[in-house]
């Protein structure tokens, strides 16, 4: 009795994301993303599931870091099969 009219109605609102998992199974592991505004200063983070998280700044910084997120993509524990390795 003592609660306002509506108060159940004013809670937080919320959003759920959809599935990222496609039809087949398979998900988003690592993201590149890459800012270059026309006259700014190019920058990019290079994020995995992994626990990678690594950002550049200028052009030759930006270009060394697409090219390293290309090459995490083969080393990457959670897209390379692990069993068969030997145990550190």
């Amino acid at each position: 009795m003592g609660e306002p009219k509506g108060a159940a109605r004013q809670g937080v609102v919320t959003a759920l994301r959809p599935d990222p998992r496609r039809g087949d199974g398979r998900y988003p592991v690592a993201w590149l993303h890459i800012r270059a505004p026309k006259g700014a200063t190019p920058t990019a983070t290079s994020k995995c599931e992994c626990g990678r998280d690594r950002s550049a700044i200028g052009e030759r910084r930006v270009l060394a870091l697409i090219a390293d997120h290309e090459t995490h993509r083969t080393a990457c524990p959670l897209r390379t099969p692990q069993e068969g390795r030997a145990a550190a």
